[in-house]
């Protein structure tokens, strides 16, 4: 029996995911190519679905198939990973989920694991339906990690928490940023300019330099910066580029990473950012002569907590970066002129990350509920925080700060 292409990029990307620690876009960007736009569609939502729904799928392999996931074979382990989220998660005949895992197993060589993948892959279609409606609602139902479970409980309430964790589970809107040119064909305005909402991107517009793939909350980010004509400007931690290539004025991008550094500069002549220089340095230790801006970029390294439903495997690698984030925005503090500008943001809910870092630095804040009172922070509005679940955009805390005027002696 053949295995269809798109079930086998899955089963190919669950497989690298968790036994190789690669990442789930990467593997899957590979394992694709070649497919056709429908299949293609189809292999993503089977691997990205599965690869979030992993804790769930565990739990139901677990109780239904009388043997701990752990203790499998990885390819049997994959294999009835994409069965158990077919029967779950998907209107796939049953039949087929069940026969394909088999026949996945089966060309892994492991003739021995048949009987067991097929007895599994029965009582997955006969029971898990019912497992899955018994459920109580939290993080084993909607496959999160306790944690971020309870850093959203604490920050936002118990409802909020759970209608952000379903909110992980789907699909965002699709949203680019008009580069030059018209719109698209199609393409809805949004509340954020230069923003419009559209049913897929064009990846002929996005070659040629005129449209970018970013998400409402990500140049929102961008265009709080308010960066001018004749101003200098420093983007810490800037690459692949996209809010770098919204700053105006004498922009340096700084970035540690070679092979980042690399894809930004492709990224900003791809986008005719001609004014923006890049500069191969660590943000917590920025090189001497980097002095005087008059605003600041702190686009920081976070926990991701706010795209997890652009990125299937980040809850299951996510961390809190707080020490981190904080030695930036001082690093970039010392280097704006008095009275400059800093925006901080990252793409993350959670209060360790969001506020208590701006708290921190000592810096003054200049609050932004005025400017966009649709996305103010909802226990502190002087900040700016977008929520998947309220919002339709990926989730970013925004902060913008100034450094205080030298005082006169």
């Amino acid at each position: 029996m053949a295995v269809s292409p798109a079930r086998r990029v899955a089963y190919e990307v669950l497989l690298r995911v968790f036994e190789q620690d690669a990442y789930a876009d990467r593997v899957f960007r590979t394992a694709a190519d070649g497919l056709d736009e429908r299949e293609r569609a189809f292999a993503q939502r089977l691997a990205y679905g599965a690869v979030q729904r992993l804790r769930t799928l565990d739990h139901a392999i677990d109780t239904l198939g009388k043997r701990p996931v752990r203790k499998l074979d990885p390819p049997v382990r994959a294999a009835l990973r994409l069965g158990a989220y077919q029967v779950g998660y998907t209107d796939t005949p049953p039949h087929a989920a069940a026969n394909e895992s088999v026949e996945l197993v089966r060309r892994a060589k492991l003739e021995r694991a048949v009987p067991f993948t097929n007895a599994v892959m029965r009582r997955l279609t006969e029971g898990m339906p019912k497992l899955l409606a018994s459920l109580p609602d939290g993080p084993l139902k909607e496959s999160y990690p306790d944690w971020i479970f309870e850093t959203w409980v604490r920050d936002l309430g118990l409802q909020d928490a759970l209608a952000l964790m379903r909110a992980g589970n789907e699909p965002l809107e699709t949203v680019i940023r008009l580069v030059r040119g018209d719109p698209p064909a199609g393409a809805e305005a949004t509340d954020v300019p230069g923003a419009y909402r559209v049913e897929r991107v064009d990846d002929l517009a996005v070659a040629d330099g005129r449209i970018w793939p970013q998400s409402r909350a990500s140049q929102l980010a961008g265009l709080v910066v308010g960066s001018q004509e004749g101003e200098r400007v420093l983007d810490v931690c800037s690459a692949p580029g996209g809010k770098t290539t919204q700053l105006r004025g004498e922009v340096t991008a700084v970035e540690l990473d070679p092979n980042r550094a690399s894809e930004l500069r492709a990224n900003l002549a791809l986008l005719g950012a001609t004014n923006v220089t890049v500069v191969e340095a660590d943000g917590t230790q920025l090189p001497a002569d980097l002095q005087g801006f008059d605003r600041a970029l702190v686009d920081a390294p976070c926990s991701g907590l706010g795209v997890m439903s652009q990125r299937p495997d980040l809850r299951w690698r996510a961390k809190p970066l707080p020490e981190l984030q904080l030695a930036l925005l001082r690093a970039a503090a010392e280097r704006v002129r008095p009275g400059g500008t800093i925006v901080y943001s990252v793409c993350t809910i959670n209060a360790e990350e969001n506020e208590a870092i701006v708290d921190a630095s000592g810096l003054e804040i200049q609050p932004l509920n005025e400017e966009w009172p649709q996305y103010a922070h909802p226990r502190r509005p002087e900040f700016l925080l977008t929520q998947p679940h309220v919002h339709g955009t990926s989730g970013f805390f925004i902060a913008r700060l100034s450094v205080p005027p030298v005082a006169k002696s």
